[in-house]
């Protein structure tokens, strides 16, 4: 939606399909195996920062004024980019954990970031958001 402005479910699940059925044929995917690294390099990494740019987005609309927010935003990037920094930290684990926490930090980075948030916000209401005064114009 970010890069194409198109919003529609239909669009989408057309796609898909067309995708889905793509995968099937052998040639196309023949096809799509010599399409060059760089290529593909450089199409990942338009649509990884894409993401991440989508995640800040999110960011943005987090009141890190309370430090609750603000330890679960840090535990949770710290952990998932901790787990790519010492990818060996699992290594002595059983394989489904191995396969769980081991191969990628959004799993456990992730699952810091749900523990942390019903461990700090469960139960809590929300505060209303504040309005100001309407200022008077003469």
């Amino acid at each position: 939606v970010g890069l194409t402005k198109v919003a529609s479910r239909y669009v989408v699940a057309t796609a898909g399909l067309i995708l889905f059925f793509l995968g099937l044929l052998p040639k196309f995917a023949a096809l799509a195996t010599i399409i060059p690294k760089p290529v593909l390099g450089a199409a990942m990494v338009i649509m990884f920062s894409m993401v991440a740019t989508a995640g800040i987005e999110i960011l943005q609309k987090v009141d890190f004024s309370k430090n609750g927010n603000l330890l679960i935003a840090a535990c949770s990037i710290g952990v998932g980019v901790g787990i790519s920094v010492v990818p060996d930290l699992f290594s002595q684990t059983p394989g489904v954990i191995q396969i769980l926490f081991g191969e990628s930090g959004i799993v456990l980075g992730s699952a810091t970031a749900v523990l942390l948030n019903i461990f700090f916000n469960y139960g809590k209401e929300e505060e209303p958001a504040k309005q100001e005064p309407a200022s008077e114009t003469v």
